[in-house]
Order: C-alpha cells, then sequence, then structure tokens
C-alpha cells in the first residue's frame, strides 16, 4: 500500500505564500491522480486540486483559482501545491489524496491519505 507523506505547511501572512509537498512510496502513475484535500474543524474534506499522473489534466476548487498552482514531479513520485496570496480562509488541514483506479471527486473517492499537513493562515 502506497504511503503519503506531505510537508511544507506552517503559518504565513496574510497575501503570502507556502508550498506543500507529497511523497509517495511508490511510482506516482500507478495511480490515475494525486492531489490536495483540505478540511476544517466541523467541515467536510473538500478538494482543492487534482493533477493526472499521465496527462496534462488538472482541475482546482473555484476559491483557489489562480493562487495555487498542483505540480508533479514523477521521477521523484511527488506532488506539489504552490500557495501564493493565501488568504484565513485557507486555513486549514491539508492532506495528500492519491486515487488509484480514479480521479476523486469526495473525500470518498480517494484510495489512499497522507497524514496531513497544518496551513494557517493569518493577518
Amino acid at each position: 500500500q502506497v504511503r503519503l507523506v506531505e510537508s511544507g505547511g506552517g503559518s504565513a501572512q496574510v497575501g503570502g505564500s507556502l508550498r506543500l509537498s507529497c511523497a509517495a512510496s511508490e511510482y506516482n502513475a500507478n495511480y490515475t491522480c494525486m492531489g490536495w484535500f483540505r478540511q476544517t474543524p466541523g467541515k467536510e474534506r473538500e478538494r482543492v486540486a487534482i493533477i493526472y499522473s499521465n496527462i496534462r489534466i488538472t482541475y482546482y476548487t473555484d476559491s483557489v483559482k489562480g493562487r495555487f498552482t498542483i505540480s508533479r514531479d514523477n521521477a521523484q513520485n511527488t506532488i506539489y501545491l504552490q500557495m501564493n496570496n493565501l488568504k484565513p480562509d485557507d486555513t486549514a488541514m491539508y492532506y495528500c489524496a492519491a486515487g488509484r483506479w480514479s480521479c476523486p471527486v469526495l473525500a470518498a473517492d480517494v484510495d489512499h491519505w497522507g497524514q496531513g499537513t497544518q496551513v494557517t493562515v493569518s493577518s
């Protein structure tokens, strides 16, 4: 079973930037899609961004379009989430996610999760 390990979370000021990384224990291309979900207390885990492993297609939730960029390095079995112009609403636990046979839309569709990394944005 693949192991996903996130890093790069932390604190930032409004308008600042953070870069999240997710290292997978096996080849990214074994999974149709990898991406990032986030969750705040009392809310459902929501999809933020996903990237297909073998074709250049990405998806972003509306609230992060133009600010976040997801990318992958298959040689390093790693995906990244560059987060710019951060807002307080971006404060959440961010989870790396992998879908083996399809791209996950909902949290229930995810086959594997990382342990999560906290992002806190303050003014």
